[in-house]
């Protein structure tokens, strides 16, 4: 690493610098702030060893001024007087590591052990990242639909606030990803982006899930665990299909939206946390509230600010451009050279009413670029919903049979969820259940 040593004992520096160069680093000295201050706008440096008392200065002072300089820079205090509250000051005020003087040459270097493999864990994590982005599509926000812009104009507003936040709209359209966009541009960006979605399992799994279990608490704990909530200690927990939350639980989240507090299952110890909550629905919560199946309150307390995403039907300005996107992306991705649809499939595309919105569009797109055998994009390349003439009669209330509404339904299911499991749980059925209509109907 670049190492920075800032201390006003000339025979300090002179013994870290030898130890230091001795590990394979690169070290420079400063004998004062202004010096240092002074390095560092001119040059880049990994990690800083700050002593806690220089000449005329306090180290600590000096901290903030170093961070603000140089963002990702590592600092580790060093002092002869050292106490559990300079010590508590100094990471508070953003050091990494704190050494007490006068420490030994192994001391050091398992200081420098420790910030190595954070840096090699963050380093880790970014490509990993990297990973993910090449395996899943950048968003695309962009829109010329007035009635999606505004929903966007109401969640940037909203993301700087702590506010919670509701997002509605049908299955399909966006919710997850407007979420964590929302996260993105808030003060807890650097904090974590936890998701749970609440028809993923029973009321008492759920539970545990959201706030963490004691050892002992039921059948199978056999050790403690913290829980999404503390999980997301800083950041953002967000609550996919929140109106598929227990009614046994509903109590709990509303506590824990009111006073910032809970219990893990099986413990007594009230616990305090610092999150902010992003909720999603594709029901009419309001009904749900008539029916007695959702707290009043609860639906009050996370409806504070209500974001409303628009179905890919009435976005049909943006069909094309969010096609071409995805078209582009899915060509990187295979390694095959693509770069447009033919009007034919535009046309089709833009006559297509798209009830699984954009996971519907995307499935789409990716199987084309996978299956088409041309450098253009076809008609014949999309899936065979898409390219068929619009149906009419297969409508609630048209004089068609049980049959071919059942039909219907269970196509455009098919087509807006992204696994035959997630359809099942839609319709209300099982797989297997599922699987015996697809083949009855021919789906």
């Amino acid at each position: 690493m670049n190492i920075l040593l800032i201390d006003d004992e000339a025979s300090l520096r002179r013994t870290m610098h030898t130890a230091l160069e001795t590990m394979g680093h690169h070290v420079t000295e400063a004998k004062d702030g202004m010096q240092a201050l002074d390095l560092l706008a001119h040059h880049l440096f990994d990690l800083a060893f700050l002593d806690l008392r220089l000449a005329q200065e306090r180290g600590l002072d000096l901290l903030p001024e170093l961070l603000r300089l140089a963002p990702g820079l590592d600092v580790v205090i060093m002092t002869a007087y050292a106490t559990i509250e300079t010590a508590v000051e100094a990471m508070r005020r953003g050091a990494v590591d704190y050494l007490p003087k006068p420490f030994t040459p192994d001391q050091l270097r398992v200081s420098l052990g420790r910030i190595t493999q954070v840096r090699q864990l963050q380093s880790h994590a970014l490509e990993l990242e990297e990973q993910v982005r090449a395996v899943v599509p950048e968003t695309d926000l962009r829109t010329e639909e007035p009635v999606m812009q505004q929903a966007l104009d109401v969640a940037f507003k909203a993301a700087a606030s702590e506010a919670t936040i509701l997002l509605r709209g049908e299955s399909g359209t966006g919710k997850g990803v407007l979420a964590r966009t929302i996260h993105a541009h808030s003060p807890r960006a650097s904090a974590p982006f936890i998701t749970i979605q609440c028809p993923s399992l029973s009321a008492e799994l759920l539970e545990s899930e959201l706030f963490g279990h004691v050892r002992g608490a039921f059948t199978g704990a056999v050790r403690d665990t913290m829980g999404k909530v503390a999980a997301a200690e800083g950041g953002t927990l967000f609550l996919d299909e929140i109106a598929d939350l227990p009614p046994a639980l509903q109590p709990k989240l509303l506590r824990l939206l009111q006073e910032k507090r809970f219990e893990r299952v099986g413990e007594t110890r009230t616990r305090a946390c610092n999150l902010r909550i992003v909720a999603a629905t594709n029901r009419n919560l309001e009904a749900e509230t008539a029916a007695g199946k959702f707290r009043e309150d609860l639906l009050y307390r996370i409806n504070v600010i209500e974001v409303s995403l628009p179905p890919l039907r009435q976005r049909r300005r943006d069909i094309l451009p969010l096609a071409e996107h995805l078209l582009r992306f899915f060509a990187r991705q295979t390694g095959k050279s693509m770069a447009e649809f033919t009007e034919e499939a535009k046309q089709a595309m833009l006559r297509y009413p798209w009830p699984g919105n954009l996971r519907e569009l995307r499935n789409a797109i990716e199987r084309a670029v996978i299956l088409a055998p041309n450098s253009i994009l076809g008609l014949a390349d999309l899936p065979s919903q898409v390219g068929s003439p619009p149906r009419s009669g297969v409508e609630v209330g048209a004089a068609v049979t049980l049959d071919a509404l059942e039909a219907e339904h269970i196509r455009r299911v098919l087509a807006s969820t992204a696994t035959m499991e997630e359809a099942a749980q839609v319709l209300g059925i099982d797989a297997s259940t599922l699987y015996r209509k697809r083949k009855r109907y021919g789906l």
